[in-house]
């Protein structure tokens, strides 16, 4: 492996890249996970913007440990955004960290060369002065308990459609990258969309409780797909779409169409790699754009 660096300029920034050759994955390198982020830059970025991110960052590797990474890094470059978010409760024992906000190609190209695999966004925004605004997306994990799959995780994520159209609301779905599916619901900023979230869970377990367990327990989920509305809480957050994964090969958490989930007996069918994903957006651009539009659906 070399330990190399190389100097690169980034829409008029300068980085130092290293350990291109560093496996992160098994038979995928550093170079390939961050050409990867620079291809898919154009349809991610939009979903980064103004979310202050937690990066995951495996520097040794997806078999190597692992660390998040909420606080801004000491050496991080003045020219890349943060926003000072309040902490109470953390490990650290701070009120506030200051995140990194991945704004744009140097910076997400900065992440990558550290080894970020995974980034991991709130569904609230800041905005240019720092403000914190209200939850302007809601969104329910869908985590299948053994033995169901993702097959069984589509059968819940179309039933929960269902529900919230039924409220007015529109739902768009991607995989989390590994098991289980995300549903994505854009509103009109408000502080009610853990409320909502939770009680729809409810309601969709009351029901189908043969099939569906909105309760965190482990014991409960068995053969049963977790419908996890907690990343509602504004102190969490959710992988970001077209994010890789860390898994023993590269995936990605990619948007999904209706069709496919109506269409899906098979797990391997919703596994996507890197190149399949940009050939994805090829093919049907951002599945996921209308997430980016102003909306005005009140909860």
């Amino acid at each position: 492996m070399s330990t190399e660096k190389k100097g690169v300029r980034v829409d008029g920034r300068d980085l130092t890249l290293s350990n291109l050759g560093k496996s992160l994955y098994p038979e995928f390198t550093k170079s390939e996970v961050i050409d990867y982020y620079v291809r898919i830059a154009p349809v991610l970025l939009p979903h980064l913007k103004d979310r202050p991110a937690t990066r995951i960052r495996w520097p040794d590797g997806v078999h190597g440990g692992r660390f998040f990474e909420k606080n801004a890094p000491s050496y991080t470059p003045d020219w890349i955004r943060t926003v000072r978010v309040p902490t109470p409760g953390s490990s650290t024992g701070r009120e506030h960290l200051d995140f990194v906000v991945v704004d744009d190609l140097p910076t997400l190209v900065w992440c990558a060369n550290l080894a970020a695999l995974e980034l991991h966004v709130p569904q609230w925004k800041a905005g240019p002065r720092g403000k914190l605004h209200s939850p302007d997306l809601m969104v329910f994990d869908l985590d299948p308990g053994e033995p169901a799959t993702i097959v069984d995780a589509c059968e819940v994520a179309r039933l929960l459609r269902d529900l919230l159209a039924a409220d007015g609301l529109d739902s768009y779905p991607k995989t989390s990258g590994k098991k289980g599916l995300h549903l994505y619901v854009p509103v009109k900023e408000s502080d009610r969309t853990s409320e909502y979230a939770k009680e729809a869970a409810r309601r969709l377990e009351a029901d189908h409780p043969d099939l569906v367990v909105s309760k965190m327990e482990k014991r409960l989920r068995k053969g049963k797909v977790l419908v996890d509305w907690s990343q509602n809480n504004p102190a969490k957050t959710t992988v970001a779409p077209y994010s890789l994964r860390a898994a023993d090969s590269p995936s990605v958490s990619a948007p999904v169409t209706w069709k496919e989930l109506e269409g899906c007996d098979d797990a391997a069918r919703l596994r996507f790699g890197p190149d399949e994903v940009l050939s994805r957006v090829d093919e049907h651009g951002d599945l996921l754009a209308p997430l980016l539009e102003k909306h005005d659906r009140s909860l």
